[in-house]
């Protein structure tokens, strides 16, 4: 579904119910580092783990959760089916399987009566009233917020391009900060979103002295002062694309003293690696 916003790149908005579950599927792949790396050593405060399977029997297809889940040298993981099938026949409630990781579709830990992960069920929830939701909390006995996502610290999500950007503010690393940053594209985000500004977008000189005006501000901000994730937990609950190499990442963070805050950031992919721009409106 296409958002108009005056003054604003217009935002596709995932609208079916299969475009989300697909965006948690592949959430829940990008984010499984942290599923495999917890199940390998798990902490005091994580009291269950559960793996989502794609199940085939001939043309049926059934995504079904595993419990006491296992994994081995290759990838392959293991664990006794959760729940009664509904539409396939070869598998039965507790008996065990293997997928591969090709078959992962999510995954979900509780840590302190908290839900990680289990973005299919995140999925399903959104859609719901909030009496609908209370009942649902209520009924898996889980205490269900944004939660806590565990992209890598890379630059091959957007999310992971603004935890590498949030790295360097805590290292107090001015280079790094501004190689975590595309201040071309920044520009020409400014440009666009300004009416009489838009005519420069097609002048190379114009949008390269904006972007140079915008690294030279960026970098005085910072010698003013870094902002501080230390012990930040962060959410990345909604991806809003502008086009297919920009995007509008709400970050939620939880912070040490107990505040939570949020923002919104443009994030642009150019030559496979994503790059953090602006603050959305």
């Amino acid at each position: 579904m296409l958002t108009k916003r005056k003054n604003e790149p217009d935002v596709y908005q995932i609208d079916s119910e299969e475009e989300r579950m697909n965006a948690a599927m592949e959430k829940a792949r990008l984010t499984f580092d942290y599923f495999k790396s917890s199940l390998a050593s798990p902490l005091s405060h994580q009291q269950y783990f559960s793996l989502k399977a794609k199940i085939e029997d001939g043309d049926m297809v059934e995504h079904i959760w595993l419990t006491d889940v296992t994994f081995d040298e290759t990838d392959n993981f293991f664990g006794k089916i959760g729940n009664e099938p509904l539409s396939i026949k070869n598998v039965k409630i507790d008996q065990q399987v293997g997928i591969p990781f090709e078959k992962v579709s999510d995954w979900m830990i509780v840590e302190d009566g908290r839900l990680i992960g289990g973005y299919t069920i995140r999925a399903i929830r959104e859609k719901m009233t909030d009496k609908e939701k209370k009942s649902f909390d209520e009924s898996t006995g889980m205490y269900i917020d944004e939660g806590a996502d565990y992209f890598r610290h890379d630059h091959s999500t957007p999310e992971g391009a603004i935890l590498c950007l949030e790295d360097a503010y805590d290292a107090r690393d001015i280079d790094r900060a501004v190689a975590c940053k595309d201040f071309y594209e920044e520009a020409k985000l400014m440009l666009s979103r300004t009416a009489n500004m838009k005519r420069f977008l097609d002048d190379e000189e114009i949008i390269n002295q904006t972007g140079e005006a915008l690294r030279l501000s960026f970098i005085k901000s910072m010698q003013e002062g870094f902002p501080d994730f230390t012990n930040v937990t962060r959410a990345f609950p909604k991806r809003e694309f502008v086009s297919e190499n920009l995007v509008i990442i709400t970050e939620v963070c939880f912070h040490p003293d107990g505040r939570k805050s949020s923002q919104r950031l443009h994030v642009c992919k150019k030559d496979r690696e994503w790059k953090v721009l602006s603050l959305a409106a």
